[in-house]
């Protein structure tokens, strides 16, 4: 083991990071930069060809960074499995979707485990960092891993290091976020500890692979909660005839005791509208109610229901129609603004509801160009975004503001629109405050 210790300390280590999405992109191109040699693996040929020819397919992370990284040799893309047995630690960056019963959907964890298990060699060390509940590293992987022979903590080395990456967060890139380590034992969290060290700012060592899970998760339900609850507060103090937006404002002034969260149409991403739920599932083995979070997550999953009431409340009084036949703009598809990613995105849901209440809806996304596939919601796949234009917002009866994005004209689109429904306070942000402008 000392001598992987070395290479790792050398940088001389070869470092597979299976699945290149949101977060194993940017971790692969991390531990690239820090001179380690790594291997990407997907099972989608489009990224390994994108890749390979220098190419990215997200954002935030530029194609020359990638053009750098080939060229160097210090990143290459592969769908090969067996080249597993080249890496001396193994990452893996594999989504964990919820199923339609709002259960743990943990089949790209298995699925991926029994693609490489049949090459992980002695010596290894295996990292999950996908979000999951405390038991999956040591009860689902470890089986997997195990079924030709080696033995977890004897053979290869097993760890748990849960993913902190925010999509298109300039301030916190990969390296500059402590990076949470357990390990299967104390020479697997020693590998670990060792491997990070040398990537991110600092590790923080944990004493098992389920407190290093459980880590992951309450960072989340901490957001998920606190976000309900200014949801809540939203609507109590919208029928107080109260701004929730200036509330907030002013009591984030206070230099202790108080942080402040933000109300909006829902939530989306892959991690606070689905984490809490694999705490909520697994709780019930042991005979726990997780009532708080159960509530934190029907007051959030409400939220685009009561932004579609509030449009079609604002139709009637404003444009003086119903909501059948409307034609309704939403303003940004993706799950948070300046980003591509529309994992979970709250506005589907609402487009969704405003359809079957009959109305035409269409959407502008200047990150999003067209709708990709998903399981959630496939009838909007290939919907292409309108161009914003004086003369295509003037033919809607309403916009509707899911995502705040920086490159939007919201003074054109105020002076365009005859309704403009904001779930972000954006417009009261930039001073665009018009009578036709209702904040929901």
């Amino acid at each position: 083991m000392s001598s992987i210790v070395e290479r790792f300390k050398a940088h001389r280590a070869t470092v597979a990071v299976v699945g290149l999405g949101y977060v194993g992109l940017p971790l692969a191109c991390t531990i690239a930069r820090k001179g380690f040699s790594v291997l990407g693996f997907d099972i989608d040929e489009i990224k390994v060809d994108k890749l390979n020819a220098g190419n990215s397919y997200i954002s935030h992370i530029d194609s020359r960074e990638i053009s750098d990284l080939r060229h160097t040799g210090q990143l290459a893309a592969t769908s090969d499995f067996s080249r597993i047995r080249e890496a001396d630690a193994i990452i893996l960056c594999v989504p964990t979707p919820l199923t339609r019963q709002r259960e743990p959907d943990l089949t790209f964890i298995v699925h991926t485990a029994e693609a490489i298990a049949p090459f992980v060699r002695h010596g290894q060390l295996v990292v999950l960092e996908s979000t999951t509940y405390p038991g999956t590293s040591r009860d689902v992987l470890q089986p997997i891993l195990e079924r030709h022979g080696l033995r977890s903590g004897h053979d290869f080395f097993l760890a748990y290091s849960p993913e902190r990456e925010d999509p298109g967060n300039a301030q916190f890139s990969t390296a500059v976020i402590p990076k949470v380590v357990g390990g299967d034992g104390p020479d697997a969290l020693r590998l670990a500890c060792a491997l990070y060290d040398e990537v991110v700012t600092h590790t923080v060592p944990v004493t098992s692979l389920e407190a290093a899970e459980a880590v992951k998760l309450t960072e989340n339900i901490f957001r998920s909660v606190n976000i309900a609850l200014v949801n809540e507060l939203k609507t109590v103090f919208e029928a107080m005839g109260i701004d929730v937006w200036e509330v907030i404002e002013a009591a984030k002034t206070k230099p202790f005791g108080y942080m402040p969260f933000y109300p909006g149409p829902g939530l989306g991403g892959h991690c606070i509208p689905i984490d809490p739920f694999y705490l909520t599932w697994k709780a019930r083995e042991y005979g726990v109610v997780t009532r708080f979070i159960e509530l934190a997550g029907e007051i959030n999953t409400a939220m685009p229901q009561r932004v579609v009431d509030r449009t079609i409340e604002a139709l009637n009084q404003v444009a003086g129609r119903a909501s059948k036949g409307a034609r309704i703009l939403i303003l940004g598809i993706a799950y948070k603004k300046n980003v591509e990613d529309t994992r979970e995105s709250p506005a589907f849901k609402i487009m969704e509801l405003l359809e079957k209440r009959g109305a035409t809806v269409s959407y502008y996304d200047p990150m999003v160009a067209e709708v990709p596939k998903s399981r959630e919601h496939p009838e909007f796949a290939g919907r292409r975004s309108v161009a914003l234009t004086e003369s295509v917002v003037a033919g809607f009866d309403a916009a509707v503001i899911c995502t705040d994005h920086d490159e939007v004209d919201y003074r054109g689109l105020v002076e365009w629109s005859s309704l403009v429904v904001d779930t972000r306070n954006v417009c009261a942000r930039l001073g665009v405050t018009r009578k036709h402008v209702i904040k929901a």
